[in-house]
């Protein structure tokens, strides 16, 4: 299937080049430092 669709119809595997621009590095350790023990211990 897949050499049908590279070959014939021209189609190629598709890849976001960067990441998000507002990425904030510090704020998701943050988070997961923080707030991911309080999710993962659940209700």
């Amino acid at each position: 299937m897949w050499r049908l669709l590279t070959g014939r119809l021209g189609w190629s595997l598709q890849r976001p080049e960067r990441g998000a621009v507002e990425r904030d590095e510090s704020e998701i350790a943050r988070g997961f430092a923080h707030e991911w023990p309080r999710i993962k211990k659940g209700p």
